[in-house]
């Protein structure tokens, strides 16, 4: 039974408290717009910048594999690019997802919310 009421109390601490969090909230994921994670492939080959919202702001290839393709640009070649390109993309996309459970888990300021 105190349990229930220790709950209780802390459901009403936190509904008391929604209009803070949802400014918090606002302001982590006007934040995370402007912060950037770069994440590579292919010892470096492939370089790729994504944005907090999931956007890649820049691709960066290296000059040395191009020059190297481009004598031969067989199927393989452009196989073996397309794949550097989706794991350097997929790398981006695992560095943006932990951004975004440290930024939105700080604005939630410890409520152990469900994914944060």
């Amino acid at each position: 039974m105190f349990d229930q009421l220790k709950n209780m109390k802390e459901l009403a601490s936190l509904m008391g408290n929604l209009g803070g969090l949802k400014e918090k909230m606002e302001q982590a994921q006007a934040e995370l717009a402007t912060k950037t994670v770069e994440a590579e492939s292919g010892a470096g080959a492939v370089r790729i910048t994504m944005n907090g919202k999931f956007e890649v702001v820049d691709v960066t290839i290296d000059p040395v594999m191009i020059t190297t393709l481009a004598g031969t640009g067989t199927d393989a070649d452009r196989q073996m690019v397309e794949e550097l390109i989706a794991s350097a993309i997929n790398a981006a996309v695992i560095k943006v997802q932990e951004l975004l459970k440290d930024t939105l888990g700080e604005a939630a300021g410890g409520l152990n919310l469900p994914g944060m």
